[in-house]
């Protein structure tokens, strides 16, 4: 191991020197420093050594990083320089492609899961992220003195109203408007007073989706939810159910996909923790209550719901270990998708 990470900084420190274009000095930065870099990986390898080997690996990967890192910035300025003092305009160079944009991972991921819904039956639909008290919890069956109404976990707008907590209160307005059957998916921003740290934001984005019609059953979700994964996933990944409780869904449970990076196997995982899988949401069918708020007969249709974390199922499929390098603005990361 050590010996590929000098044989890293050498190959990296050559392709520096050599670089004559600030264009190509960064993706040089991304190859070579990035979160997917092979340099990465072996430092990310550190725990699971014998104690005896960590110190000389820690160094060599140290030691690597830095001469990388002062290498491109010496290999910068000299560019910088180069081109500042420049006086002259060879019309003979090629010319300088501008940088394309490109979609970002969430909304990039968004999309995709739109298009599999699509062609499972669903509509794609939208609704307000300022909502209203009723929406947001009185027609979902969570009453007033439910802990998250409380303050400390809702924001709360002047005037009344809040920025909504979920998307299922997209679910209320298509059903207050729509006969059944109604099959629809809403993706979208959410929002909760979550203290910020590697897995947990205040700002995080759903898609949930809803089928109402007669004979709806436990089995149409469980397909449904497995159709899903297997299409994002990978054919192999597995769907577990464990039981759960919320508001508007009865029987309510929780979904776990089968962990892609490791297959299942645990084994030091550091994205199922040795599990061999990763929770991603809640669903159940739809508590009879839920269509009483909205004049659906209970007795004469039956439904499910089902939500799934955008930014979670985005740090499983992209190994990523920091919720927030989501919402950074950071070039530099949504350039390597």
């Amino acid at each position: 191991m050590i010996e590929e990470i000098e044989e890293l900084r050498r190959q990296a420190l050559a392709e520096i020197a050599a670089a004559v274009e600030l264009q190509a000095l960064e993706e040089l930065r991304v190859r070579h420093l990035g979160r997917r870099s092979r340099l990465r990986e072996a430092m990310s390898q550190l725990g699971s050594l014998p104690a005896d080997q960590r110190p000389a690996l820690g160094a060599t990967s140290g030691g690597a990083q830095k001469a990388i890192q002062e290498a491109l910035d010496q290999r910068r300025a000299t560019l910088i320089e180069a081109a500042e003092g420049g006086t002259a305009l060879d019309v003979t160079l090629p010319g300088h492609r501008p940088l394309r944009g490109r979609l970002h991972p969430l909304n990039s991921l968004a999309e995709e899961l739109s298009s599999i819904f699509q062609r499972l039956g669903f509509a794609v639909v939208d609704g307000p992220e300022m909502e209203d008290e009723y929406h947001n919890f009185d027609a979902l069956n969570t009453p007033a003195d439910h802990p998250a109404r409380d303050l400390h976990a809702t924001f709360y707008l002047e005037g009344g109203g809040l920025l909504r907590t979920h998307t299922s209160t997209v679910q209320i307005r298509i059903m207050e408007t729509t006969p059944p059957p109604v099959r629809v998916v809403a993706p979208g921003r959410c929002y909760r007073r979550d203290t910020v740290d590697a897995t947990h934001h205040f700002v995080f984005h759903q898609i949930e989706g809803l089928y109402v019609d007669r004979h709806v059953s436990m089995a149409d979700l469980k397909g449904t939810i497995e159709a899903m994964g297997r299409q994002l996933l990978g054919p192999q990944t597995k769907v577990r159910f464990r039981p759960h409780f919320f508001p508007f869904t009865e029987p309510s449970v929780e979904y776990d996909f089968s962990c892609s990076l490791c297959r299942g196997e645990g084994r030091g995982c550091r994205v199922c923790k040795g599990t061999g899988w990763v929770e991603i949401s809640g669903a159940g069918m739809v508590d009879p209550a839920v269509f009483a708020a909205v004049g659906y007969d209970p007795e004469r249709y039956t439904g499910f719901a089902f939500g799934a974390g955008i930014d979670r199922i985005a740090m499983i499929r992209y190994g990523i270990d920091d919720i927030r390098l989501f919402l950074e603005s950071d070039l530099r990361f949504t350039r390597q998708f």
